[in-house]
């Protein structure tokens, strides 16, 4: 034990640079907020006006890569040693990987985003306010939450997984691209790689923490009237730093893991309540609809940008800050995802990243959404949409006003959310720590309560800035230089996984034939036999079978 706490890897280049660059960040938004939000908002317009073909054909990409990967014959690869085992239970590993892709968000998102594209409906599809309108803004949010996102964490936590447990390279953006920049990646250019991933994931994390504080400090003012002011905001998010700061001094498989766990055991019992109470036929319907309609409809809406009239601030709003908010998400979600799926096969990994979320997405925003969309429709609430079309993140804690025990349901999300957000940060910091320590997979405590003070500040900053949009526009603008980097990941990690499972079969002793490198292969005397060598002969290969067997004290002494 003691050697392995003298070869922990010390804090380095990547850990300064990295410190550096996003204490400055945080300097320049406190001190002068207006310049920070010129600036973002001039650069943000660029992107989302020249880039956005870029980022829809990148995540299609990452979602074909992984699914293909799922089905084909590297599905049985196994993320680490063949003999490894998993170190968690399966429904404490899905829990972890749940609440780090999504958190939160889900939350602020599954119920404003249906309301959001009824009142403001996608491309002008459809007039607003009407049933064509209701579908397609289910449609749409399933697309927004579904397999692309998940898809785009699997890129990145399949090739932190491989290289990292099955390859015994560090865990490191930089180790992946060993394939592609051999021994470059130990270099200035490795270390400018982990730079980028750290700068993603701080960013990617502080637009979720900054949404969380959002709207913990909306459902306290609708549920007891307090302010919702910027410092209240503040407030807010620094009494929930303190405790996932507490929380980061303890060990992954103690913290992270029980409030997963909790997170995971309250979700569940809200979404039974509002379907069971809520309009449950209806849920039912948008449920099946909104399926069919999205996997019908998958195809034309990646692609969509409406070529010759682009509306940017929809798109800058919905589909490309959500792209570039998953992409900027990646490192910290994949790394995360990659830690604790050591023994899992890449089949496995797929179904539990991709497949299995898309479900439990879809039917949060069906209970939630389709119940506040019959809300809406019905004029039970009093314009729920408008409400949430000023503050999404109200768009709960008015729809929860409408069913029994308000007040009750209210404490109970207010606490979910804040779980949510004390185990989102909680592993950020992990992962922060993991990048900018050269890979060690348990950073020094003090490692990562600095990057938990820095996180914080940089969601404190984006809130003073500008509030959701600034949170928006933060993620889009950290999002695209990221997403080459990912494209980098697939082809690296495509190599490396095809020269380890190559094309070519070998005949075993009954006659069937295994793929090389497939850990399902025969094993013991069969799996042993000494095959012929390339151009050889059966006769010379008996002959050379007898000279091993005049030799065995060679072969004792090799062995």
């Amino acid at each position: 034990m003691q050697t392995s706490k003298k070869n922990r890897p010390a804090v380095g280049v990547v850990f300064f640079v990295s410190v550096v660059i996003t204490a400055l960040i945080v300097l320049w938004g406190a001190l002068a907020p207006n310049n920070f939000g010129v600036v973002t908002n001039r650069v943000f317009g660029y992107v989302v006006s020249d880039m956005s073909w870029f980022f829809l054909l990148a995540a299609n990409v990452f979602l074909v890569f992984v699914i293909y990967l799922g089905l084909s014959r590297y599905g049985r690869t196994k993320l680490g040693k063949d003999d490894d085992k998993p170190d968690f239970g399966r429904l404490s590993w899905f829990a972890m990987m749940f609440q780090a892709g999504m958190g939160p968000a889900i939350i602020f998102w599954g119920l404003a985003e249906p309301l959001s594209h009824y009142d403001n409906v996608p491309f002008g599809l459809a007039e607003p306010g009407s049933q064509e309108a209701a579908g397609l803004a289910i449609q749409y949010s399933f697309f927004h939450w579904a397999l692309h996102p998940w898809a785009i964490y699997a890129t990145a936590g399949l090739a932190v997984a491989y290289f990292t447990h099955r390859k015994g390279e560090k865990a490191l953006i930089s180790a992946i691209f060993r394939p592609l920049l051999g021994d470059r990646v130990d270099g200035p250019l490795g270390k400018a790689l982990d730079v980028l991933a750290v700068l993603a994931v701080v960013f990617g994390i502080a637009v979720a923490l900054g949404q969380a504080g959002l709207q913990l400090t909306a459902g306290l003012g609708e549920t007891f009237g307090l302010p919702t002011g910027v410092w209240v905001q503040l407030a807010i998010l620094g009494l929930t730093t303190a405790a996932f700061m507490i929380s980061a001094t303890t060990r992954i498989e103690h913290g992270i893991k029980w409030i997963a766990n909790i997170s995971m055991l309250i979700a569940p019992l809200l979404l039974i309540f509002y379907f069971v109470v809520g309009p449950t036929v209806v849920q039912l319907n948008v449920l099946t609809e909104g399926i069919g309609n999205y996997l019908t409809n998958i195809v034309p809406m990646s692609f969509r940008l409406d070529a010759f009239d682009i509306n940017t601030e929809w798109l800058g709003s919905w589909t490309v800050f959500y792209w570039s908010w998953w992409i900027a998400w990646a490192p910290y979600v994949g790394m995360f995802m990659a830690r604790i799926s050591r023994g899992r096969s890449i089949r496995e990994f797929v179904g539990a990243t991709v497949l299995a979320p898309s479900i439990v997405s879809m039917i949060w925003i069906a209970v939630f959404g389709g119940a506040a969309l019959q809300l809406a429709r019905n004029g039970q609430a009093s314009d729920i949409a408008g409400t949430v079309a000023q503050s999404p993140a109200a768009g709960m804690f008015v729809f929860i006003k409408e069913y029994p025990l308000p007040i009750l349901l209210a404490i109970i999300t207010l606490v979910l959310l804040w779980v949510f957000f004390v185990a989102s940060a909680d592993s950020g910091t992990v992962v922060l720590g993991e990048l900018s320590s050269g890979g060690s997979p348990n950073p020094k405590v003090w490692v990562r309560l600095l990057w938990g003070l820095l996180l914080a500040g940089v969601a404190a900053v984006l809130l003073v800035s500008g509030g959701l949009g600034a949170l928006q526009k933060a993620s889009v603008l950290i999002g695209a230089p990221f997403a080459l980097v990912l494209l980098g990941i697939c082809v690296a990690f495509f190599k490396t996984l095809s020269k380890e499972r190559s094309p070519r079969v070998e005949g075993d002793a009954r006659g069937r034939t295994t793929e090389a490198g497939d850990p399902e292969a025969p094993e013991g005397p069969e799996a042993s036999e000494d095959p012929a060598a390339p151009g050889e002969r059966p006769a010379e290969r008996q002959d050379r079978a007898v000279g091993d067997e005049q030799r065995p004290d060679e072969r004792v002494h090799l062995a």
